[in-house]
C-alpha cells in the first residue's frame, strides 16, 4: 500500500489499491511474524474466508471458501492446533491500524457471546455488569483503536472464572496456559489495553472505558498504577462527593452521580467541536463537576483522587445523560466529549463489521483456538475498513464510512 503520508491514501497520481490488493498487502504486512510461508498463506486464506463466506464463519464454512473438504483439517490445525503467536500478529495489526486510521483513542468495550454447553472455553452462566443480568456464554473485553471515521479491534482478553481455572480437567481440555488467572473484570478491562500501550510500541493515546457496571474505583487504580489517564463510563448510582477544594461552597456528602448532576443544573453549558477532518460540527450540552470518588487514592499518596464528572446530552436528543469519570482533567472538555463519542463509532463498527466477519462465531473449545480466530477476525475487520466494507457483500456488511 504505497502512500506519500501515513494516512494510507494514495499519493498524487497513484492508483487506489483494489479490495483484493489491499487484502494481500495488509496480510503481507501483518503476518510477517508467522515463521513459515505456509502459515502466512493459510492466514491470508482464513481472512479471505471470513470476508467471503456467507452465514456463520465456522471452520467448515471458511474451509469451503479456500479449498473445500481437503483443506478442512489444515484449517482446523491452523486455528486450534498450531503454535503461532497471536500476540505478535495483534501487535502488527495495531501498528497497521494506527497508521491507517490515525486514531484518537483506545476504547475498551465488553463483548458477550451467548453459548450453550459447558466445554467451550470460558462458557458458563455469569453475571454481565453492563447488561445487569446473568448470561450463559463467554465474556471478553476488546481494546479498539478508534477515530471519528472508523474503529478496529486491536487486542482481546477472554474472561475466565475460578470455576474454570481451578478445575484441572477443564483447564487441560481447553488448553489454558499456565499464568492465566481468574482476574476480576476490572483487571481484565484494564489489562487488554495496558498490554498494548506498554508492550507493543504503539503511541500513547487516551483511553475510554465503555463498560457501565464495573467498579470505577478499581478501574482507576489499575490505570493510575500504569500512569495512564482514563475516562470511565459510570452509572447514575455511583456515589461521589463534590471536590470542595475545587468547587467551594458545597458540602462533601456522598451522593449518587445521577442526583448530583440533577441538582447542579447551573453547571450545564453548551459545548461544540468539529471532527478531526473539520467536516462535521458536534453540539452537546455538558456539565463538568470536580468530584472525589471515595476510597480512590493517587499512587503513593493518602489523599483521595480528584476527578471530573462529565454528564452530556446531545442537543435535540431526548435521553438520559451519559455519565463519565475522568482522570484526564488536563484535556479540554470538548476533547473529552469527542473521545467519549468514539464509543458510538466502536458500537457501530462492531455491529456492522465485526459481527459479520465472524468475531463471535468460533465454535471450537480451546483457549488457543478462540484467540487465534478473533485475531483473524480482527484482521478481516481492518481489511473491510480499509477497502470499504461494501466491497465484501457476502459478509452482510452495510456500507460503513471509510477511515479518513
Amino acid at each position: 500500500m504505497k502512500a506519500d503520508d501515513d494516512s494510507g491514501h494514495p499519493g498524487p497520481g497513484e492508483r487506489a489499491a483494489s479490495p483484493e490488493e489491499l487484502l494481500t498487502q495488509l496480510c503481507g504486512s501483518i503476518f510477517t511474524s508467522l515463521g513459515r510461508r505456509d502459515q502466512r498463506l493459510r492466514a491470508e486464506q482464513y481472512v479471505r474466508g471470513l470476508l467471503t463466506a456467507r452465514g456463520r464463519k465456522t471452520l467448515r464454512n471458511i474451509a469451503e471458501q479456500i479449498g473445500g473438504e481437503p483443506v478442512r483439517q489444515s484449517v482446523h490445525h491452523f486455528i486450534s492446533g498450531s503454535s503461532w503467536d497471536w500476540t505478535e500478529v495483534r501487535r502488527a495489526l495495531a501498528l497497521t491500524a494506527e497508521r491507517l486510521l490515525q486514531p484518537q483513542a483506545w476504547v475498551v468495550r465488553p463483548t458477550v457471546i451467548p453459548r450453550a454447553g459447558e466445554h467451550s472455553v470460558g462458557v458458563e452462566e455469569q453475571f454481565v455488569p453492563h447488561l445487569g443480568q446473568a448470561v450463559t456464554g463467554q465474556q471478553a473485553f476488546g481494546a479498539w483503536l478508534a477515530s471519528a471515521g472508523a474503529a478496529v479491534p486491536g487486542n482481546w482478553r477472554l474472561v475466565l472464572s475460578r470455576s474454570w481455572l481451578e478445575d484441572p480437567e477443564r483447564r487441560s481440555r481447553a488448553g489454558v496456559p499456565e499464568g492465566i488467572g481468574a482476574d476480576p473484570l476490572e483487571a481484565c478491562a484494564a489489562d487488554v489495553v495496558l498490554t498494548a500501550l506498554t508492550d507493543w510500541g504503539v503511541r500513547p493515546r487516551p483511553v475510554v472505558l465503555d463498560s457501565e457496571g464495573l467498579d470505577p474505583g478499581e478501574c482507576l487504580r489499575h490505570f493510575d498504577r500504569a500512569g495512564v489517564p482514563v475516562t470511565v463510563r459510570i452509572g447514575t448510582r455511583t456515589r461521589l462527593r463534590i471536590d470542595c477544594k475545587a468547587l467551594r461552597g458545597y458540602n462533601d456528602e456522598e451522593i449518587p452521580a445521577g442526583r448530583l448532576v440533577a441538582s447542579m443544573k447551573r453547571m450545564r453549558r453548551p459545548v461544540e467541536w468539529q471532527d478531526e477532518w473539520g467536516r462535521q460540527v458536534h453540539r452537546n450540552v455538558a456539565a463538568v463537576i470536580p468530584v472525589v470518588l471515595p476510597g480512590v487514592c493517587e499512587p503513593g499518596r493518602s489523599t483521595e483522587r480528584p476527578l471530573l464528572l462529565i454528564a452530556h446530552w446531545p442537543v435535540r436528543e431526548r435521553r438520559h445523560a451519559r455519565l463519565w469519570l475522568t482522570s484526564a482533567s488536563h484535556l479540554p472538555v470538548a476533547t473529552l466529549l469527542a473521545l467519549t463519542d468514539l464509543t458510538d463509532v466502536v458500537a457501530r463498527d462492531s455491529a456492522a463489521i465485526s459481527e459479520n466477519v465472524g468475531m463471535r462465531d468460533f465454535g471450537g473449545r480451546s483457549f488457543q483456538g478462540w484467540h487465534r480466530h478473533v485475531t483473524m477476525a480482527s484482521v478481516a475487520h481492518l481489511v473491510a475498513v480499509a477497502a470499504g466494507a461494501e466491497h465484501f457483500p457476502a459478509t452482510g456488511v452495510a456500507a460503513v464510512p471509510r477511515a479518513g
